[in-house]
């Protein structure tokens, strides 16, 4: 398993949306990648984070590089994580 590629869940574990999930939709290098909620789902914005404030999950969703909010969310309906993306995870300190 691939732990940072195009398509994984991930749970952000830094910053003020810590707990939150959200998408990766770009390999930027090998310390960032941009990630994406999308925003009305999961109140994450399409931004740049860096790899080691990022905790992968096991699930992946088929999505393109660059894909919009929009593809994002329905390949998130489609694979049926539409309520594991909303719940928040309690970060541990």
């Amino acid at each position: 398993m691939t732990a940072i590629q195009i398509g994984r869940v991930i749970v952000k574990t830094n910053g003020r949306e810590a707990g939150k999930k959200a998408v990766i939709v770009d390999l930027i290098n090998q310390n960032y990648v941009l990630v994406t909620g999308p925003k009305a789902l999961t109140s994450v914005r399409r931004r740049k984070c860096n790899v080691m404030h990022l905790e992968p999950t096991d699930k992946l969703v088929s999505v393109k590089r660059d894909a919009s909010d929009e593809d994002v969310s329905t390949a998130i309906d489609e694979a049926g994580f539409k309520e594991f993306m909303e719940k928040v995870v309690v970060p541990q300190i």
